[in-house]
């Protein structure tokens, strides 16, 4: 096995980028001091996260494909939340010397490949050694001369929407956490989100007054919005797009499940939206969000407080 420690530092970096292609919104790729990325807006919506072994993935759970992919899928769904197109993502990886050079280049070709379902490309990074694998990510927009789409905007007499498959990694976290292999559908969603990245521009088309993507839970975020536009969001729970496969539990993985970076926008009272968005509930006067009118407390993923 050819291990990292043996290829070197600048031997990896080779032989990572060789696997990355570039984009129209990168001017110069890696290989130098920095990367030059185009900006015709001249405002740029940047965002960044970080996933640490053992917290954000296990190597005996997900490959380094699939990580990569959940990697650039989290911080690409940032940006569309922001009614931005996604233009490049920026990497740092740090990871053990013994670390096999196929692990990392299997996680670049993750990254490179849930890219290119964005329209965006991996256009640089940093590589260091460390005790575990950690890995640093982040992602920058074009607004394409728009204004931002915000948390802020949601006003009463709105309706609120969802749009992407909800519930479905929560459900998967808990079969794989029980030992079970199945169904294989949840743990393919956990290990491998599909944020509906065309739904950013969509919601703008739309009249979209406020945009999230749902991540750490739908009420949880829900309530950055209901919190950040001084309003009270009321959902209904008949109305949630819980799929069978999720089970007995679907309701509950719907609502306080996170990860599969699906989008809650809200819209202007009467709008008329397509069958990919499910509307789930309206906006209200007052404050923090409700289900069948019971007021709802935290409910979601919080990585401070577990």
């Amino acid at each position: 096995m050819e291990t990292i420690g043996a290829l070197g530092e600048f031997g990896l970096i080779a032989r990572l980028t060789r696997r990355l292609p570039q984009g129209p919104a990168v001017v110069l790729g890696p290989g130098d001091d920095a990367a030059v990325v185009r900006a015709p807006d001249r405002r740029v919506v940047a965002t960044t996260d970080l996933l640490v072994e053992g917290r954000h993935f296990r190597l005996d759970w997900s490959g380094p494909y699939d990580i990569g992919r959940k990697a650039a899928a989290q911080n690409l769904a940032d940006v569309v939340a922001m009614g931005a197109r996604p233009t490049v993502l920026l990497i740092g990886l740090a990871l053990p010397a013994d670390t096999s050079v196929e692990w990392a280049e299997r996680l670049y070709d993750g990254l490179a490949d849930e890219c290119a379902r964005a329209g965006a490309s991996v256009a640089g990074g940093d590589v260091v050694g460390a005790s575990e694998i950690t890995i640093a990510v982040t992602a920058l927009g074009d607004l394409g001369g728009e204004p931002p789409l915000t948390r802020s905007g949601a006003r009463p007499g709105e309706v609120v929407a969802v749009r992407g498959r909800i519930g479905h990694s929560s459900a998967g976290l808990d079969l794989l956490s029980g030992g079970l292999d199945g169904p294989a559908e949840l743990i393919e969603a956990h290990r491998r989100p599909q944020p509906p990245y065309e739904a950013g521009e969509e919601a703008r088309a739309l009249g979209a007054t406020a945009l999230m993507d749902v991540s750490d839970g739908l009420l949880q975020d829900l309530g950055h919005i209901a919190s950040a536009s001084g309003v009270r969001i009321e959902v209904e729970s008949a109305a949630m797009p819980v799929a069978d496969v999720l089970g007995p539990d679907g309701l509950r993985h719907a609502l306080t499940g996170g990860e599969d970076h699906a989008f809650a926008a809200t819209f202007p009272a009467g709008s008329v939206l397509p069958p990919a968005w499910s509307v789930i509930g309206r906006v209200t006067e007052g404050e923090g969000v409700a289900v069948d009118g019971r007021r709802q407390g935290p409910a979601g993923w919080d990585h401070f407080r577990r």
